[in-house]
């Protein structure tokens, strides 16, 4: 029997919900690839410079993000996103996908429960 790698589904699913969270910290305000970074693995959601540039490409492709070029004191400029309207719409859309795919994994963990016996010790 071939063995499970239970890190590897963690990323796969990591993976999937990616997009979805940098929307959801753009929507909060506008910020450079190191801060979006920083905030997801503060929310130990990990992931790499050569995993986000290009997502935040292919969102800025789909008009879902937009960029600005901005000064910084502590070296060259920083390009920051920000969420367009496309892209709060698509959240929006993402926030009831979201939603809904909790609550059939909360029915489906939860039934599988109802039918384990209960133990007696």
């Amino acid at each position: 029997m071939e063995p499970i790698n239970v890190d590897n589904i963690k990323a796969q699913m990591r993976k999937g919900i990616l997009e979805y969270c940098i929307l959801s910290i753009l929507s909060e305000g506008d910020a450079y690839a190191s801060s979006i970074i920083n905030e997801l693995k503060e929310s130990e959601m990990i992931v790499v410079e050569g995993t986000l540039y290009p997502l935040l490409t292919r969102q800025k492709n789909q008009e879902l993000l937009s960029y600005r070029w901005e000064e910084s004191t502590q070296g060259p400029p920083r390009k920051y996103y920000s969420i367009t309207e496309r892209g709060k719409a698509v959240l929006a859309e993402l926030d009831n996908v979201w939603a809904d795919l909790v609550n059939t994994i909360a029915r489906i963990r939860k039934n599988q429960f109802l039918n384990v016996p209960e133990s007696n010790s």
